[in-house]
């Protein structure tokens, strides 16, 4: 995961009571909308978040922001921090967190924030939040991979050193995507990633335990990917992966996600390719 780490604040006035922590976010939001410094503005704002809210409350404790957000149970793909020290009024402050963080805050790739105060001191936190695809979508990510890996197959391509020709596209086998969704499952539950499974087999055996008979069988693999477009575009820019998609022996597809959001990675994908007997 890519963290995006600002550095912290101090910044001393006369005494002076914090604004309301609504106030704040409603105060970042407008210079996210209008733009600062030589960054345009973001029409999407920031959302508040509850969770995010405890992450800040644990940040305030000490430590890493990576630490809180375990603490906090929040689960990110992105993220950032802001930390102020002092009593200010509500203008004064926004205009630091402005000249100081106008990056981080018209950041269009974050979509949440959460604040916490305690005594003089401020501590706001904004991430990108984990989401995965929903189980009762699959249906609807297997049609899109499988587009997408057909667009793929469509064209002429280079994979690593080596050139492939278009070639026809594969069918979804409803058989083979019960293979994959054992193995994305396996992963995801016991936070693991690679092809051999936990009890030692490899895809060919599979496939054969869910009943496909097969001539020829392949297999890739990801985690963290989040759609289906992300998750073929990461196959697409490996080698290995962006072979299996060319090649011309396989005329099947079964594809399956599985979520664990306290794993390490959170959600894991298996795509398995085939040729029946």
């Amino acid at each position: 995961m890519r963290k995006l780490a600002s550095a912290l604040a101090l910044l001393c006035g006369a005494w002076m009571a914090m604004p309301a922590l609504a106030d704040i976010a409603d105060d970042l939001n407008q210079v996210r909308r209008k733009g600062c410094g030589k960054q345009p503005g973001v029409s999407q704002p920031l959302r508040t978040s509850k969770d995010l809210e405890t992450v800040a409350r644990e940040w305030s404790k000490g430590g890493r922001l990576r630490d809180a957000m375990a603490r906090g149970d929040y689960r990110f793909t992105n993220s950032a921090s802001m930390h102020v020290e002092g009593s200010i009024d509500r203008k004064a402050l926004i205009d630091f967190l402005q000249a100081n963080y106008c990056e981080t805050i018209t950041n269009a790739s974050f979509k949440e924030i959460g604040v916490y105060q305690k005594r003089d001191g401020l501590w706001i936190v904004v991430a990108t939040p984990f989401a995965a695809p929903d189980v009762k979508d699959a249906a609807q990510v297997s049609k899109e991979v499988l587009s997408l890996v057909n667009t793929a197959r469509s064209k002429a391509r280079k994979c690593g050193r080596k050139q492939f020709a278009a070639v026809p596209p594969l069918t979804l086998s409803a058989v083979l995507s019960r293979a994959a969704l054992a193995h994305s499952q396996d992963m995801a539950n016991k936070s693991f990633f690679e092809h051999r499974g936990s009890d030692g087999s490899m895809v060919g055996e599979r496939a054969t335990r869910v009943g496909y008979k097969w001539r020829g069988v392949g297999e890739n693999i990801a985690n963290g990917a989040e759609t289906a477009q992300a998750v073929v575009e990461m196959w697409l820019k490996s080698p290995g992966h962006c072979e299996n998609i060319m090649a011309p022996g396989f005329t099947e597809m079964g594809i399956a996600f599985a979520v664990n959001r306290k794993s390490d990675a959170g959600i894991y994908w298996t795509q398995v390719f085939a040729r029946p007997q």
